[in-house]
């Protein structure tokens, strides 16, 4: 079965499941508060080159951990791009040291210096390639990226509305088994998956946009863009709060067999007092 074949049973499915996940109040709470101007991506970063940058160093970094990441991205951007890849390897570790594996993000920051310095010498323009080209090409030749950097680099990169849902291993291992997708295995799990919900926000564009209204969400949404970065966020938020372990105990195990998501009858019954 490829991907279009997956379409049509999928993208009720998952219609179904952000119906539901969307009217939770602690989902809706941290979509709200990172929405507009992200926590991890914000927008005061106006320098795509930085924006690449920082979406890697977010990688491997915990939740609890988001402010002490906001400052190194706030003093990433006051450098600038020309003084970050002018610093010495001692210099680029003061830096990143509060974020810990400092070896790995300093390759990245010398990979893609190398990156976007080949592009400029190929005439090959980031920003202007397509988007399934350019995540390939940046997994392929940027160190440490992978699939799931290479989403998260483009999406920032090009903004929020762009029309990417960047998916980390967490939706693959925990998400994914939920609807009844089968991702596959490797690095290229994230790509598949990326593409399966993408093409599943196109195919229910305007439901979505209905369900933010129904939903009482107080986001932004530009009149022409997809709302498939407001449904990253539900379906992250959806998994930091319901999937990740301990899974909650509101959650069904049945699924996908069993329609419904939170609160069904396979839920073992509490004893009454």
């Amino acid at each position: 079965m490829n991907d279009s074949d997956e379409i049509p049973e999928l993208a009720p499915r998952l219609y179904d499941l952000v119906s539901v996940v969307s009217a939770q109040e602690g989902v809706k709470a941290a979509v709200e508060a990172n929405h507009d101007n992200n926590q991890w991506w914000p927008l005061h970063v106006d320098d795509w080159r930085i924006r690449m940058l920082v979406a890697g160093w977010s990688t491997r970094v915990s939740y609890t951990m988001v402010d002490v990441y906001a400052e190194v991205v706030k003093k990433a951007d006051a450098y600038g791009w020309d003084a970050l890849i002018s610093f010495q390897d001692p210099e680029v570790v003061e830096l990143v040291r509060p974020l810990g594996l400092v070896d790995a993000r300093i390759r990245y920051l010398r990979s893609l210096e190398t990156f976007i310095a080949t592009s400029q010498v190929r005439g090959r323009r980031p920003l202007a390639m397509a988007p399934n080209a350019f995540i390939e090409a940046f997994a392929a030749e940027v160190h440490g990226a992978s699939y799931k950097v290479a989403q998260c680099a483009a999406l920032y990169a090009r903004g929020y509305h762009c029309g990417i849902i960047p998916v980390d291993s967490g939706m693959v291992g925990k998400l994914a088994p939920l609807l009844g997708l089968n991702a596959g295995n490797g690095a290229f799990a994230h790509e598949r998956m990326r593409l399966v919900l993408e093409a599943c926000a196109a195919a229910d564009c305007s439901r979505y946009r209905g369900l933010i209204t129904a939903r009482g969400y107080r986001v932004t949404l530009p009149d022409q863009a997809p709302p498939t970065w407001w449904l990253h966020l539900v379906l992250i938020y959806f998994k930091r709060l319901f999937l990740n372990p301990p899974a909650s105990p509101k959650l069904c195990a049945n699924r996908p067999a069993c329609s419904t998501v939170l609160d069904c009858d396979h839920l073992p019954r509490r004893p009454r007092r």
